[in-house]
């Protein structure tokens, strides 16, 4: 199986975990893992790495995101969606104009308090597990950037919007702090992940689909290769007397290049002289050349 990523719409009902699961089967392959977990009812772009690609689930995980939420005002929840136990009902008594401008308040960045009902772990067990247990623990608010919000729809108790945001950013805990601001509570009704990196929503696959061409044996034709990743690098090929060096994953100096280098050239996506990507690589200002961050190249 060809070693890259594969942008998969994981719908509602599944885990992030489940999507990997029945790609094993699908794919007959062991080496695969996701890129950001998505909660079971939220659905949308979810990237999943193939072989080799798995070195680059951390750097997916970490680009921004687009997602679709709908927000209910005048609800609280223990999960902070509408999949949780009702907690507070409140009435709604703001305007449009109001609800816009607590919205749009978010923009920018915000310490946000993770959920309780998250994956994120606290001595070695996860946040869920003890949400589950009964129990809730003192959670350090991050610090996340929200760089855009825009609203798609408003009928209130209910508003439609998209939200443009870094990593770690959790959409639930966006719509309860919003609710809180405007004193009526929220919580989080329906979530669709539109874009991550440039993984985008139309590109996507269903599990059904992915299946379907892998009968086929088509599938490897929608599986993205990993310097596709790296498009906003420098793209170099190393003289052939120099594909040694790179293939046993060492530094390499501008004379070893084919292309002449443009001035401030901090990272390259380097080839060897037939073509093979090889990897990232990053200019040291102290040795005066590249040295290797991620490295795809497998010596066989």
């Amino acid at each position: 199986m060809k070693s890259g990523i594969i942008n998969v719409y994981k719908e509602k009902g599944f885990t992030s975990f489940d999507v990997v699961a029945k790609l094993r089967g699908i794919l007959r392959t062991k080496k695969i893992g996701h890129t950001g977990t998505l909660d079971p009812d939220a659905e949308g772009v979810l990237p999943v790495c193939i072989g080799r690609a798995t070195k680059v689930c951390d750097i997916l995980t970490d680009k921004d995101k687009i997602y679709e939420a709908v927000m209910l005002l005048g609800v609280e929840t223990d999960t902070q969606d509408t999949s949780g136990e009702v907690l507070k009902e409140l009435p709604v008594n703001v305007s449009e104009k109001v609800v816009r401008e607590a919205i749009l308040s978010f923009v920018g960045e915000y310490a946000q308090v993770p959920p309780m009902y998250s994956a994120l772990k606290v001595n070695g067990k996860k946040l869920y597990e003890l949400a589950r247990e009964g129990k809730t623990v003192e959670r350090k608010a991050r610090n996340v950037q929200i760089f855009s919000i825009e609203i798609l729809e408003m009928n209130l108790p209910r508003v439609r919007m998209s939200v443009h945001c870094s990593k770690g950013t959790y959409i639930r805990t966006l719509c309860h702090d919003i609710g809180q601001k405007l004193g009526s509570g929220g919580c989080m009704e329906k979530l669709l992940r539109t874009k991550v990196g440039v993984f985008e929503l139309k590109d996507t696959l269903k599990l059904s689909e992915i299946d379907e061409l892998a009968k086929v044996g088509v599938v490897e034709e929608k599986i993205i290769s990993v310097d596709e990743l790296f498009e906003d690098y420098a793209k170099v090929w190393t003289k052939q007397a120099f594909d040694v060096v790179v293939h046993n994953g060492n530094r390499i100096e501008k004379r070893m290049l084919e292309e002449e280098l443009p001035a401030n050239t901090e990272r390259l996506r380097v080839y060897d002289s037939e073509g093979t990507f090889i990897g990232v690589y990053e200019y040291s200002m102290e040795r005066k050349d590249f040295k290797p961050v991620k490295m795809f190249y497998e010596n066989n």
